[in-house]
């Protein structure tokens, strides 16, 4: 059954969103408060909250933008937000918020799903940190990661405690303990299912993948459109750089398509003899990849960027360098120097 407070906080916020609609079934429409929708015209209306389960949630189809219903009564009116989580707590609806009270606040299974998602909904975002000046802000911005993706990455003060809330024990020890960059891994239904830390500094290793269920580490498959050709490559961070674009994590992976639909893209790293040997397994399985020109001496998509060149002139560099079949196989004895 659905929630009836979630219900009717949603329609006391309604006042404040533009081009408001509830479309019935539970489902309501409006312009998206966090990218303001489209600016040339008035009547887009792309942002939805919808039921999954017995919960609510919040997604904007413009600026990909997913959040709760609680955060999105954060976001836009914080007294609302307070009564929001009041009400849910005295009713004894689940909710991973702590009400100001004196006594300590209830625990929750941190095993839960709904959980999993509104501890990373605790986490503040990068839209968050940048209108206060913090210092890792500076990481994202030397990356020069696009500001649209700003609200979709998360920043843990604490990796490993904050790691421990949705896997106990999973470090045993908090020594040592550092803020990282946290890239949430959601599936195409949109459910949360893994996150990748990425170290500001020079802890290692550099990237610390955990995955909260069974599934491939693949980034991105929340966001990308199946009906058009696919890029794929290794860090999530490169993928941001690109339309369209899927990360592996760093893993062998298998996409639920054809071969014919995406192009992976490897770092250009002809030396690694285990990007080498993925490299092969590729070409074995009939995918297309990009083997790079010896004009390229960046490693990654990132460092290409760092080094001044577009998205647009990435994109026009791995048309003309991708192959398949045995113009791979040949491609790539020229160019591999193990």
């Amino acid at each position: 059954m659905y929630n009836h407070i979630d219900i009717e906080f949603m329609r006391r916020l309604a006042p404040q969103l533009e081009q408001f609609k509830e479309k019935g079934n539970h489902l309501f429409n409006f312009r998206c408060p966090y990218c303001g929708d489209s600016k040339t015209s008035k009547v887009k209306a792309r942002g939805y909250v919808f039921q999954k389960k017995n919960d609510f949630f919040y997604k904007c189809h413009n600026c990909s933008v997913g959040k709760t219903l609680s955060n999105l009564i954060k976001y836009v009116d914080a007294d609302l937000h307070k009564e929001y989580v009041m009400a849910r707590y005295t009713s004894g609806v689940h909710s991973s918020e702590k009400p100001t009270f004196d006594f300590k606040p209830p625990e929750f299974n941190t095993h839960d799903q709904l959980i999993f998602e509104d501890f990373l909904y605790q986490l503040k975002t990068f839209d968050d940190l940048k209108t206060s000046s913090h210092p890792a802000v500076k990481f994202v911005e030397e990356r020069k990661i696009p500001q649209k993706y700003y609200s979709q990455l998360y920043f843990a003060p604490e990796f490993f405690k904050f790691t421990n809330t949705l896997l106990p024990n999973k470090f045993p020890s908090l020594n040592g303990d550092h803020p990282r960059l946290i890239i949430p891994f959601f599936d195409k239904e949109n459910v949360f299912f893994g996150y990748q830390g990425r170290a500001f500094g020079k802890e290692n290793p550099k990237y610390i993948t955990i995955m909260l269920k069974e599934k491939n580490k693949i980034f991105g498959l929340d966001r990308i459109n199946s009906n058009q050709h696919i890029f794929v490559v290794e860090g999530p961070i490169d993928s941001l750089f690109l339309d369209n674009c899927l990360a592996v994590a760093g893993a062998d992976f298998k996409l639920d398509m054809d071969e014919k639909d995406y192009t992976v893209i490897y770092d250009n790293e002809p030396r690694n003899v285990e990007i080498i040997k993925r490299m092969e397994k590729s070409i074995e399985q009939n995918q297309s990849i990009v083997i790079w020109p010896d004009n390229i001496e960046e490693k990654d998509i990132n460092d290409m960027i760092l080094s001044g060149k577009t998205s647009v002139e990435i994109h026009r560099i791995i048309s003309k360098n991708t192959f398949s079949n045995l113009h791979a196989k040949t491609r790539l004895i020229n160019w591999k120097k193990i």
